[in-house]
């Protein structure tokens, strides 16, 4: 089995790239976005120490973390930011060995973990190969502007605060390119599938 890390800069379409090997391939697919909510709900890995953290005023009434309100105290705090990701960050990258292992048990041909830090968290440890999903910045504003609102501000503020192009490229194994048709970048995945020796699912 094959472990890929993959990561881009946001609007570079990594979400449509994953849906398309998913579901083409006999591969799963771990967002560590969704593993950092799974270990902060209650009973789980990191619950009592985000409580601990940020107060009991984050609880909502059902007892779980009001995610929203821990997003405007980190996106204002950035040594709360900080504490938060020492205590999630290693206990989303432990599910993920676990669940390469149960995946490898099940003879699954690709597991792909997608991760914004995904540099920046040493996910290269637990991964064969780094993906970079690339889109000029032209086409990720406009793609950001289109399907979630974002104006020309908040999108150069992201962008500020994620790694450059060159970065990316740099400690990244594979490129794929997403600026343009869908069509393109299907036919970089088959090619680089073929290369790695995995069949399509029929």
């Amino acid at each position: 089995m094959k472990v890929i890390g993959v990561t881009g800069g946001v609007g570079a379409g990594k979400s449509e790239v994953l849906g398309y090997i998913a579901g083409n391939w006999n591969a799963t697919v771990v967002e560590a976005d969704e593993v950092g909510y799974l270990v902060m709900r209650p009973g789980k890995a990191c619950y009592s120490a985000i409580v601990d953290l940020f107060g009991v005023g984050i609880l909502k009434e059902d007892e779980t973390l009001d995610r929203e309100q821990i997003a405007k105290i980190v996106f204002e705090d950035k040594e709360m930011l900080a504490k938060m990701n020492a205590i999630v960050h290693p206990a989303v990258k432990e599910y993920i060995r676990k669940a390469i292992k149960r995946e490898e048990e099940n003879e699954t041909d690709i597991f792909i973990v997608e991760a914004a830090l995904l540099i920046e968290d040493k996910y290269d440890e637990i991964c064969d190969e780094l993906w970079y999903i690339y889109a000029d910045e032209e086409t990720r504003m406009e793609r950001l502007k289109q399907n979630r609102g974002y104006s020309e501000e908040k999108c150069r503020s992201i962008f500020r605060n994620q790694l450059s192009e060159e970065e990316f490229s740099n400690h990244c194994d594979f490129e794929i390119d997403n600026s343009g048709d869908f069509k393109e970048t299907k036919e970089q995945i088959q090619q680089k599938m073929q290369r790695m020796q995995i069949d399509e699912t029929m």
